[in-house]
């Protein structure tokens, strides 16, 4: 198995997970609204456990849109330019997004300590919320990663970025 392979399976593993979250939020919200609904009965901490879950959603997918390149993107000068001029620019675009993602994961990790430290719990349970915002601080981990590993392909291989965009494209 090639390195390529191994980074492209990382990669895909990141983009399931964060899928994953969109799965739990989705579920948490359509089981708390029924339950609402119907029987008048609502989660424990159902309002914390959302909460944390986006949390950990918005982190986890910035992990998934940053390698593929497919967060919003303005592409008013990139469009005018020829190929060589629009790799410049993705390679600059692409290094400032990990210096802003890396300080964000710094401050993120910074949260997690005091959270733990505060010892801050959830409302009706009474659970630590440090272990959402741990995981929510992975995400952004594991976007620091995947902008790394875009960064490093950008530079040293881009075939593989328009491979791996082509592919994606036709799956």
């Amino acid at each position: 198995m090639t390195t390529r392979n191994r980074m492209d399976r990382f990669i895909d593993t990141i983009e399931w997970i964060a899928a994953g979250f969109v799965g739990l939020v989705a579920l948490d919200i359509f089981i708390s609204v029924l339950l609402r609904y119907f029987f008048s009965v609502s989660i424990p901490d159902s309002y914390d456990f959302g909460k944390n879950l986006l949390g950990i959603l918005i982190f986890w997918g910035i992990a998934a849109t940053s390698y593929r390149g497919t967060h919003i993107t303005v592409d008013l000068v990139w469009s005018a330019v020829g190929p060589r001029a629009r790799r410049g620019i993705d390679i600059f675009a692409t290094l400032v997004l990990l210096l802003v993602v890396t300080v964000q994961t710094t401050m993120l990790f910074d949260k997690v300590r005091l959270t733990y430290q505060d010892n801050v719990l959830t409302y009706d349970l009474h659970l630590p919320t440090w272990p959402f915002a741990a995981v929510a601080w992975l995400g952004d981990v594991s976007a620091v990663l995947l902008i790394a590993v875009r960064t490093y392909r950008l530079i040293f291989h881009p075939e593989d970025i328009a491979e791996s965009d082509t592919l994606k494209a036709v799956e």
